[in-house]
């Protein structure tokens, strides 16, 4: 074993590729100039999803065996397995990989910061936005998106097929990721995890991005709070039903 690896290294590593791979196809198809632009949704979706299969190879690699690379995860397995134990350290790993991708994207598209880009899409390529405000909609689509994920990712590993070959659920969970984009993530952007949107929002708040806007720090409760809610839910449903 690698004296250097460790599962909070593999967590914080994991977490940083998600967010390169996720937010860097949201700033391909947003920003003026790049090749990518007016990608569309399936494109992002696509993106964010192959973010996650390799995020969890990445973490894997890296010395976290669980990969979560998501806080509201984290929270699901604790509570189904009644072991808290991880937390601690898992979480902020999670939020600080996903605060160094956001950088690492700034600079993969550095050029592109200075051409005539809308404030709103420079956030949308940071953090999430609903398409419509409405604070309870937006809360219940956060929570449903994460209900689902927790779930489906349990259902893979724990009941739908038995001697599962663990990479090939990992592909699994990237389509779970890519449907739930596909199918919910119009209403909000899907965060889904409040890593993938505190840390890039710390970025977007103090990185030198012309014309950047705010960052809507009044909306940012919300892909805390819903999927972390949405975990709960989740990891209580399957104790209590022992499934």
């Amino acid at each position: 074993m690698n004296p250097f690896l460790s599962a909070e290294l593999g967590e914080f590593v994991g977490t940083l590729v998600l967010i390169l791979l996720g937010n860097g196809v949201v700033a391909g198809c947003l920003l003026e100039k790049s090749k990518s632009k007016n990608g569309g949704w399936i494109v992002i979706t696509a993106g964010w999803a192959f973010g996650v299969i390799f995020g969890v190879f990445s973490a894997k690699l890296f010395g976290s065996n669980d990969a979560h690379l998501n806080p509201a995860v984290s929270i699901g397995y604790a509570i189904f397995s009644s072991d808290y134990s991880k937390l601690i350290t898992y979480i902020p790993s999670q939020i600080a990989g996903a605060f160094v991708g956001a950088n690492l994207v700034y600079l993969q598209y550095l050029p592109h910061w200075k051409e005539k880009n809308d404030p709103g899409a420079i956030l949308a390529i940071f953090s999430t936005e609903p398409a419509i405000n409405h604070s309870f909609s937006n809360l219940i689509s956060e929570f449903i998106g994460t209900f689902i994920l927790i779930i489906g990712i349990y259902g893979i590993y724990n009941a739908s097929i038995p001697d599962l070959n663990p990479h090939f659920g990992t592909f699994l969970v990237g389509l779970l990721v890519w449907a739930i984009g596909l199918s919910l993530g119009g209403t909000t952007g899907y965060a889904i995890n409040p890593a993938r949107d505190l840390g890039p929002r710390i970025a977007h708040s103090f990185l030198p991005i012309p014309g950047k806007g705010s960052s809507r720090w009044t909306y940012s409760w919300i892909p805390i709070l819903a999927p972390i809610l949405g975990a709960i839910s989740a990891g209580i449903l399957i104790l209590s039903l022992k499934l």
